[in-house]
């Protein structure tokens, strides 16, 4: 019997369903930051969505469009389904997937934020192959992962800290 492998990582995949049915969400973690050019490998996706009824409707149905399991391990190799609807993700904190277009995880209130009103506020807007994307500002991101706190937030605080200290020279030069 040949091995289970992950879903190849397909970001933009992921994206384009969350844009399909109109969910409102910010990118937060590892690839907000590699959009403010961390270099910084990644293998999965984190948003932080609206947690209004509606759009965890709209979320529930994406999630049955990306065929979204319950990943067990930190690859996605095994998986459980699970049912849900906005009831059920509003119950949750936070939800590591596996989709058929790679891992997405979904976090309601990430560490050190009040959650999605929270991060918009001061977040920016970008295009990820024309599909517009609501990411997490590089202070909002520094802020969560420093509230983490764990070591693989710790690693890249001191790049995202220098990339927010060049986005300031930007602005005053």
């Amino acid at each position: 019997m040949p091995e289970a492998r992950p879903p190849t990582f397909q970001p933009q995949q992921i994206i384009a369903a969350l844009s399909r049915h109109d969910v409102k969400y910010v990118l937060i973690g590892g690839f907000a930051a590699v959009a403010y050019g961390a270099p910084h490998i990644t293998n999965d996706l984190d948003i932080t969505p609206d947690d209004d009824d509606a759009n965890l409707e709209r979320l529930s149905a994406a999630l049955d469009d990306l065929d979204a399991r319950v990943r067990a391990d930190h690859e996605g190799v095994e998986t459980f389904d699970f049912g849900h609807d906005a009831a059920s993700l509003k119950r949750q904190a936070i939800l590591n997937l596996t989709t058929r277009a790679g891992n997405l995880d979904i976090t309601f209130v990430p560490s050190g934020t009040r959650g999605y009103s929270d991060l918009r506020r001061d977040a920016v807007h970008i295009s990820v192959e024309d599909v517009p994307v609501v990411v997490a500002s590089l202070a909002d991101v520094i802020r969560s992962k420093a509230a983490a706190n764990r070591p693989k937030d710790r690693a890249v605080l001191p790049v995202l800290r220098r990339l927010l200290e060049h986005q300031g020279d930007k602005g005053t030069g």
